[in-house]
């Protein structure tokens, strides 16, 4: 590998452990790398944009009684991958995302308390169910199969994608069969796994080469794989990849495959997502929830309000407002 190609590949583990955002630019205190021989390195913005916020005692009155009392909900949050999503600021300590601007804005809309744990993504959903956190965030995508267990509050859209390095003969992907024979990298439990096992013997029926699909839990070594050469491409969010690309030299987006709503998870038949919803409508009337997709530069991925649990969506049917 050359020295150059070391040096990112460097950057992005440490910036994906210590740190998914998109169509341009964040602003808010970040800034754009480098490019290839400068010295800067890309910096998750840290603008406050909910200290603004006010309690909206309509959306309040919509929680459980005991919850307007108590005044707290245990949030588990998924950290450590690369921003937008939930990231760590370089302290090690300090949490910062899309998702923790979301969850902080609709706490104080609500005059909640929301004690964030942090925990592993593919451990959130099932422990929702036990009770063990009130609701979970994760840029967790709202499937048919998540719906049986889990109930969404939806905040943005986003999706699933591709990215390559810039010597892939791959154009676009517009069907899995045209991965076969090929490495699919991608993060472990999520819908982007899920896909891809449920078409894999789409391959044997076209009569080609399955592909293999390598999960990662470490975003910095999944970039890594596709970067030396052990995966050939990588599947992951549509926000997401259009960040990493833009912070190493060599990689390009291939495309959007599929489209999903994203929102806050709950336990199913969980009471607090009739003021959940009302508050994040509430942030898109005050102007809150635009600025907050602006400092991440998620502008494509706005919603026009929030719902409860709404239909999955397919590739053909994706619904979001152009960047």
């Amino acid at each position: 590998m050359k020295p150059h190609r070391i040096r990112a590949a460097a950057l992005l583990t440490a910036a994906a452990l210590a740190l998914t955002a998109a169509c341009a630019a964040p602003d808010g205190g970040g800034t754009r790398p480098a490019a290839a021989g400068g010295g800067t390195e890309p910096k998750i913005p840290t603008t406050d944009v909910t200290t603004d916020v006010k309690k909206d005692p309509a959306a309040a009155e919509l929680l459980p009684a005991e919850v307007r009392t108590r005044g707290t909900l245990t949030l588990a949050a998924s950290v450590g991958g690369s921003p937008p999503g939930a990231a760590y600021l370089p302290d090690g300590k300090t949490v910062a995302g899309q998702d923790i601007d979301f969850a902080n804005a609709v706490g104080k809309v609500l005059g909640l308390r929301l004690k964030r744990e942090v925990a592993s993504f593919e451990a959130i959903l099932p422990a929702l169910g036990s009770g063990k956190y009130d609701l979970g965030t994760g840029n967790f995508g709202v499937t048919r199969e998540r719906k049986q267990t889990i109930d969404f509050v939806t905040y943005i859209n986003d999706g699933q994608g591709f990215a390559v390095r810039e010597d892939s003969p791959l154009k676009k992907v517009t069907d899995l069969t045209q991965l076969c024979g090929r490495t699919v990298a991608t993060s472990a439990g999520t819908t982007f796994e899920t896909t891809l096992e449920r078409h894999r013997t789409h391959c044997a029926a076209a009569g080609k080469k399955p592909y293999e699909v390598k999960t990662y839990a470490d975003q910095g070594a999944l970039w890594i794989s596709l970067r030396q050469g052990r995966s050939d491409v990588v599947m992951s969010t549509i926000n997401g990849l259009r960040y990493a690309v833009r912070q190493q030299e060599g990689l390009r987006f291939l495309n959007e495959y599929q489209r999903l709503d994203v929102g806050f998870a709950f336990k199913k038949g969980s009471d607090l997502t009739p003021a959940f919803r009302a508050a994040v409508n509430r942030l898109q009337k005050d102007g809150t929830y635009d600025r907050i997709l602006k400092k991440w530069g998620t502008e494509g991925s706005a919603i026009d309000a929030s719902r409860i649990n709404p239909p999955a969506q397919g590739r053909e049917a994706a619904r979001h407002r152009p960047a």
